[in-house]
């Protein structure tokens, strides 16, 4: 039987509408955002942020002309990024509120274009699946690529690098939308292999997730 108070980590991908930053950088689709942390201050919540240099100025730009955000600070350089305070004029009401209800800890967040790689911390199996079905009412699709107890070894892959990038691919391309926005011989293509062997890589990949995410939850 599976223990459901122990803590667990899960690793996802949303779509960049979803998440409050995720909206920010839609109009720089190639900057490279990391996320340090959000830090609550005055009731609110400020992000610390750091963006590639190659893309520094445009995102600062984009986060200046946003009506979420009222203050925008360089805070240091490491000579390849930029660390950027920001500070909102609203109340966020995406991602972050649904993290905050599930008492979950935002560990990293990565953006990555059209989407956000997030490391979320969960005090129990339940308040993971809270999160997910928050997320469903709240009509956001996450895609849970591995899930795991903090003392098991980080290389304990769900799947292989091959299957995450498809099935990642393929959620961040609208192959599981309806109607589907893209085919498996243009995500092939992509990837530089045929429409066949996209199929079955993306097939393996989510056999390996179902069965570990849901089969043995």
């Amino acid at each position: 039987m599976t223990d459901e108070s122990h803590m667990v980590i899960a690793d996802v991908t949303v779509p960049a509408h979803a998440f409050e930053l995720g909206r920010v950088f839609e109009n720089v689709p190639n900057a490279r955002v990391e996320l340090e942390r959000i830090v609550p201050i005055d009731g609110g919540r400020m992000p610390l942020i750091w963006v590639s240099n190659g893309e520094r100025d445009e995102a600062r730009a984009s986060l200046e002309a946003s009506a979420a955000t009222s203050d925008v600070i360089e805070r240091t350089d490491d000579g390849d990024r930029t660390l950027f305070e920001v500070r909102w004029t609203e109340e966020l009401d995406g991602l972050v509120t649904i993290l905050e209800e599930t008492n979950a800890k935002l560990l990293e967040g990565t953006g990555i274009g059209e989407g956000w790689d997030l490391r979320i911390q969960f005090d129990e199996r339940p308040a993971l699946r809270a999160f997910r079905d928050r997320c469903n009412e709240a009509d956001i699709r996450v895609l849970l690529r591995r899930i795991y107890n903090p003392h098991v070894p980080r290389d304990t892959s769900l799947i292989s690098d091959e299957q995450r990038e498809a099935i990642v691919l393929a959620f961040q391309h609208g192959y599981f939308e309806v109607p589907r926005r893209t085919s498996a011989m243009e995500l092939g293509e992509l990837l530089g292999i045929s429409d066949n062997a996209f199929s079955q890589r993306l097939r393996r990949g989510l056999c390996a997730l179902v069965e570990t995410t849901l089969i043995n939850e």
